[in-house]
């Protein structure tokens, strides 16, 4: 029996962990288990909310600050604030991303748009503060909340590896209906 294209696994995923020179630097941070291994079991739609908001590549690096206002997106060299742009931005790929039937996520960490976890949060003078949460990976968990998803970094423990994918796996065969 042949696959049809419904029978494919498809994982979103951080652009730059497939190859893709779509970093602030102009690089990538291309992931050889992912794209060698569980590649060959799934097929990748790539975002990068960055360089799809229009920001270009190279460009300034960006961070997350705390403000008054909240948590701000912010290019320290030249303060400009795209916490508003990445905030619409986010709400609309995610909005897009339901068409895709994703059965999983792969984010890139410590990305101030993609990071899932302990993403540093500075004060406005540069000291660290805390960590927190990319501002497009919080649109797609709240948007998404039983789709799995996990950092690149975190998939180098082999327990941890191993259970997302069983999440992926078992996502896709529920045909998203999963509430874990």
């Amino acid at each position: 029996m042949v696959a049809n294209h419904s029978d494919h696994i498809r994982v979103g995923i951080s652009a730059c962990l497939l190859g893709q020179e779509v970093r602030f630097d102009g690089g990538h941070k291309r992931d050889a288990f992912l794209v060698e291994t569980l590649g060959r079991f799934v097929e990748f739609v790539p975002v990068c909310p960055e360089f799809e908001l229009g920001l270009g590549v190279p460009r300034e690096s960006l961070r997350l600050e705390l403000h008054a206002e909240g948590i701000r997106l912010i290019a320290p060299a030249s303060q400009t604030d795209h916490t508003a742009a990445m905030r619409s931005y986010a709400r609309e790929r995610v909005a897009a991303l339901a068409g895709e039937r994703l059965s999983g996520y792969v984010l890139k960490k410590n990305s101030p748009s993609c990071g899932m976890e302990r993403v540093r949060i500075y004060d406005a003078s540069g000291m660290p503060l805390g960590d927190g949460r990319g501002l497009f990976a919080q649109a797609l968990i709240e948007r998404f909340p039983h789709l799995p998803v996990e950092e690149e970094g975190r998939l180098n423990d082999a327990r941890i590896r191993e259970d997302f994918i069983e999440r992926v796996f078992a996502y896709h065969r529920s045909g998203g209906l999963l509430t874990r």
